[in-house]
């Protein structure tokens, strides 16, 4: 009989500051740790327990299971590699306002209703409508993993799934423009403004349709150089959870590479230590100019995507063109495949599973459509 366990003892959660115990092989979460609140739900749990050797069924609120989910979405999302991938952030970002509104509602009361909810705040706080839609897909995906494990009834999760996703046009949430391809003179511009690792990356991904972080990972022992074409395996990317990647380098992607082949295998092809070395250069030697200022913070290994982002971001105000992306680069070359060599051979260069993930990447060339047209009539 329960009355012949060990007692529940009440606990602090230090990473949420919730109060918590553990009964039966199950955490259940009381609020705000010390609060008067969560000493009664403590004693309300406790003695039913004792008295029947149940908690009863489905106490978990709203906030209990954020807690959950985000220790379970730490150890899930993760690369093949070990390291944690964004997705454990996104999902916290997510819970955030969800918390916030409906943190004290018992989980197994969440209803459509409170979920419609949830997203009109989210349309009140600004946030476009694709970021929305993926906010509410993270926390029915919280509900459903809730139900998988006993935590609510499977008919909440159920209920949710009957609220579609805001459709474009039809709703007051902000729409955003779709990502474009840079125009060739704004890339060519900003030349002058990189240093040599950084050109090399802009000239690999359109070259190679590459996203950012595949080419700033590029090293020595993840390529194949026997053969016409070469192979460029990453450790580590986007879906090396579902599939493997391979980008294919040609003859003028291996020049360029072939400028940054190192004798360690293991260290980062593009590195800001490298570009940093070659920068102080400038100022060593009779008649060269003097540095003005001194660099305090030491040049990493690699480039991250954000360091990358932020120099091409520089660079645009430099040469006084349009801000652009390098995630726009990747847009640039899907066209230019798609134009020359059709939408399936553009599919599969990207590296993508479907062609319908390809259009969003590949724009349809219009001006390509209207020369033949004015060809046949």
């Amino acid at each position: 009989m329960a009355k012949n366990r060990k007692r529940p003892t009440y606990q602090l959660h230090q990473k949420s500051g919730q109060a918590r115990t553990y009964i039966d092989g199950t955490d259940y979460y009381l609020g705000p740790h010390g609060s008067p609140e969560s000493y009664q739900q403590f004693d309300d749990l406790v003695a039913k327990w004792l008295a029947t050797g149940q908690v009863g069924s489905y106490r978990a609120r709203v906030d209990d299971l954020a807690i959950l989910f985000c220790e379970h979405a730490d150890a899930y999302y993760r690369k093949t590699t070990g390291k944690p991938t964004g997705e454990a952030g996104n999902i916290r970002q997510a819970l955030r306002p969800l918390t916030a509104k409906f943190g004290t509602t018992l989980a197994r009361d969440f209803s459509p209703k409170r979920f419609k909810e949830y997203r009109d705040k989210l349309i009140a706080d600004g946030i476009c409508r694709t970021s929305i839609n993926r906010h509410a897909a993270r926390v029915r995906g919280m509900f459903r993993w809730a139900a998988e494990n006993d935590h609510i009834p499977v008919t909440v999760w159920q209920s949710l799934t009957a609220v579609k996703a805001l459709a474009a046009g039809r709703t007051t949430a902000i729409e955003t423009d779709p990502i474009k391809p840079v125009p060739q003179e704004h890339v060519d511009a900003v030349e002058p403004f990189l240093s040599r690792q950084l050109w090399a990356c802009v000239r690999l991904q359109l070259l190679t349709g590459a996203r950012p972080g595949e080419i700033l990972s590029m090293r020595g022992a993840d390529l194949t150089t026997s053969g016409p074409v070469w192979e460029y395996r990453p450790q580590s990317h986007k879906t090396d959870r579902r599939k493997s990647r391979t980008i294919f380098l040609g003859p003028v992607a291996q020049g360029i590479v072939s400028e940054f082949l190192k004798t360690d295998l293991q260290g980062f092809l593009f590195s800001p230590k490298d570009a940093r070395a070659e920068w102080l250069s400038q100022f060593t030697g009779p008649g060269r100019p003097k540095k003005k200022g001194t660099m305090t913070r030491q040049a990493g290994e690699r480039y991250t995507a954000a360091s990358y982002a932020a120099a091409i971001g520089r660079a645009c105000e430099k040469a006084e063109v349009p801000h652009w992306h390098p995630h726009q680069l990747r847009h640039s070359s899907g066209t230019s495949l798609r134009r020359e060599f059709g939408l399936d051979a553009a599919r599969a260069i990207l590296g993508h599973s479907s062609v319908t993930a390809t259009q969003i990447y590949a724009e349809a060339d219009e001006g390509k459509a209207r020369e033949i047209i004015g060809r046949i009539g």
